[in-house]
């Protein structure tokens, strides 16, 4: 029985012997070559993932170097940017991105070189002058020129994209003695959504008219890409209303809807009245000029300005015969005769008259008339008639068994919901104002919300888009760790033997020192004169705990007096 449990004793020092643990490069070293390449291959795909990753997260901040350029000035800046070795984008609409930090610096650059060109020139074309030039080669390139610099004044404007101006400059002769004069064309092409007023038309007109000499500004004119004419005609007058004229006129109905929403609301309730107001305003500027006479009436009312007075007076010669020549004159004069009433006149002898005197008077008086000159003008943007729609909904009525039902309004209500109308737009009769109040059941469309799966929503397939990429790279790490590094890791650094805590009993060194511990040490068995302690005691509980069949082939071996035999790894069989 000694015997017996001297092998075990002897076997423990060989089974507490451990080895020096290897550093990092010799267990690398020792890796076999398959878990090299594995470990290798897992490094690889997780830097090339941390690379993706920093590249996605971390994308430069691009800013448009050009805009608006043309097919031919694009390639010719990405040819020079490409030569430069600077990263660019090209975006639609001729826009080429480039890094915020150096957009200055190849603007500068590429200026240098001469980019963009443009398909449009100025007066750089008189810069080159041939010696050969003729007078007509001169004078068509001013004139191409002179349209090059108008069209990129007119394109500098924030609502145009482009234009094209044409400019028709006859040759002036001094043999002609009547001229002809000079007339031009501007071809606009607006931004979407644009549009250009009654204003900056006139300044276009005024911009090239002021250009040319002799220019008249009834001979520019302005058209848009649709071709229709935004300038005025010839004669001055106005094709339509302009948009200030519009905005001012849906302004006005705007405003008199608002007012009958705002009065009726309260009344028939939000979702149960609807309004339209249409008003006819006048835009034309009327001036008018009246002379009023008025007659004078009374002595008193009379005003003397100027009063001409002249007297003229002529008498004839006493003895000087007088009378027509002849028979007559020879005959004997009648009887004189004394009048009955008033004072006699004194008897002249035949053959002589009296002495003759005329006298002839003249009065001129001008008076002053009355005049009264009215100058009137009419203001622009006056309403002439305004048209009012107002449709109500049926009121709810609800009867005794609870069931509602809809009903139009009465006569007396329809016509006091007519009165507010009118006192909110300010009715007028003379003007021809017209206002309609009718009542009528709304029609309510119920939309029956569509049914469409959730991997069919587009928010979902959006953010399903933009986490494919991160989500393919996550994967692939997971797959470099657990497929290639950790396997490799586990072969270079094994994990080591498990082993029991001597001081609470858990993770023995093996089965053999657990054994020689649990039975009283090394010693052989525990004298009988002395009580086991319980720190022991637990020992041998939990070494027959966790290792029954152990524990049995020894006490099997102790009773039938055989040697234990010592397994290669430290311990019993």
């Amino acid at each position: 029985m000694d015997n017996a449990l001297s092998s075990p004793a002897a076997a423990l020092p060989e089974v507490q012997q451990t080895a020096k643990p290897a550093g990092l490069p010799q267990r690398l070293a020792a890796m076999p070559t398959k878990s090299k390449l594995m470990l290798g291959g897992g490094v690889a795909a997780l830097l090339a993932v941390i690379v993706a990753m920093s590249m996605m997260t971390a994308k430069p901040d691009f800013r448009p170097l050009f805009s608006g350029l043309s097919d031919k000035d694009g390639g010719a800046v990405i040819a020079q940017l490409a030569q430069m070795n600077v990263p660019y984008r090209n975006e639609p609409g001729g826009t080429i991105m480039v890094p915020a930090n150096q957009v200055y610096d190849l603007r500068m650059k590429l200026a240098s070189a001469g980019l963009p060109k443009g398909g449009i020139v100025g007066f750089e074309l008189m810069d080159k002058q041939s010696i050969g030039q003729t007078a007509f080669n001169e004078r068509l390139n001013f004139q191409r020129a002179l349209e090059g610099e108008l069209t990129r004044t007119i394109t500098a404007m924030a609502d145009v994209a482009d234009a094209r101006v044409h400019l028709a400059m006859p040759q002036q002769n001094g043999f002609f003695r009547e001229q002809q004069k000079p007339s031009a064309s501007v071809m606009l092409t607006l931004r979407g959504g644009r549009t250009l007023d009654r204003a900056q038309i006139a300044g276009i007109v005024h911009l090239v008219s002021s250009s040319v000499p002799e220019l008249n500004p009834k001979a520019v004119s302005v058209l848009d890409s649709t071709g229709a004419l935004l300038s005025q005609n010839p004669d001055g007058n106005a094709t339509g209303l302009d948009s200030q004229q519009l905005q001012y006129k849906q302004q006005v109905e705007a405003n008199l809807n608002k007012r009958i929403a705002e009065l009726l609301e309260p009344v028939v309730g939000r979702d149960n009245l609807r309004s339209t107001v249409t008003a006819d305003v006048d835009f034309n500027q009327v001036e008018s000029t009246a002379e009023e006479y008025r007659p004078n009436q009374g002595p008193n009312t009379q005003s003397a300005v100027r009063r001409l007075t002249s007297e003229e007076q002529s008498g004839g010669t006493a003895g000087v015969p007088t009378g027509v020549p002849g028979a007559t004159t020879n005959q004997v004069p009648p009887q004189a005769a004394a009048p009955i009433n008033g004072q006699a006149q004194p008897l002249q002898p035949a053959g002589q008259s009296g002495g003759t005197q005329n006298m002839r008077r003249n009065n001129d008086t001008q008076f002053e008339l009355d005049r009264t000159v009215r100058v009137t003008r009419n203001a622009i943007g006056q309403v002439r008639r305004l048209n009012a729609a107002v449709v109500v909904n049926q009121k709810t009525v609800t009867d005794k068994n609870g069931k509602t039902s809809s009903q139009p309004l009465s006569e007396n209500e329809i016509q006091k919901l007519d009165s507010l109308v009118k006192e909110a737009l300010g009715f007028s009769q003379e003007r021809g104002d017209s206002v309609k109040v009718i009542s009528a059941p709304f029609v309510s469309d119920k939309v029956e919300p569509a049914d469409v799966p959730l991997w069919q929503q587009p928010w979902l397939r959006d953010m399903a888009r933009d986490a494919t990429v991160p989500a393919a790279l996550v994967l692939i790490a997971l797959i470099a760790v657990f497929g290639l590094v950790r396997p490799a890791l586990k072969a270079a650094f094994p994990p080591p033997a498990e082993q029991k805590d001597d001081t609470a009993g858990n993770n023995a060194l093996n089965v053999v020192e657990n054994e020689q511990l649990a039975l009283g040490g090394p010693g052989g068995l525990p004298a009988l004169e002395a009580p086991i302690s319980n720190d022991k005691l637990e020992r041998a509980r939990l070494l027959a705990k966790e290792n029954p069949v152990a524990v049995a082939n020894i006490m099997r071996a102790w009773v039938n007096g055989e040697e234990l035999e010592t397994s290669p790894a430290g311990g019993r069989r």
